[in-house]
């Protein structure tokens, strides 16, 4: 007997939910898993890892002693939902959320703009 077709729920944050559901328990959207603290947009540099993505988050550092900027970056490991597709070159939204393991404590919850 098939599952009846999930609505997304609200996660509190405005972002576009997704058109497909999924039955993953640590999904924003179709799952238990809840949203909170920062949110972070950032571009997609791999997807390789099951369910894993990595996001190079990039800002700008003021300098005092030469009275300038300078770029930084850090990435980030965030779990991928199955209702989200997402692949390398992708500039995506990422939540904070509860310790998903070592390295993940961000959840994809909206794809921005993609590399196609």
């Amino acid at each position: 007997m098939a599952k009846p077709k999930q609505s997304a729920r609200n996660i509190g944050i405005e972002v576009v939910p997704p058109k497909d559901t999924c039955t993953d328990d640590t999904c924003p959207f179709h799952g238990t898993l809840s949203v909170r603290g920062k949110v972070l947009e950032g571009k997609v540099v791999s997807s390789k890892a099951q369910k894993t993505i990595v996001v190079e988050n990039e800002n700008l550092q003021f300098i005092p002693k030469y009275e300038r900027y300078e770029r930084r970056k850090s990435r980030i490991s965030a779990h991928k939902p199955e209702c989200i597709s997402v692949k390398a070159g992708d500039k995506v939204k990422i939540a904070e959320c509860r310790p998903l393991s070592k390295t993940k404590k961000f959840v994809v919850i909206e794809v921005t703009e993609s590399s196609e």
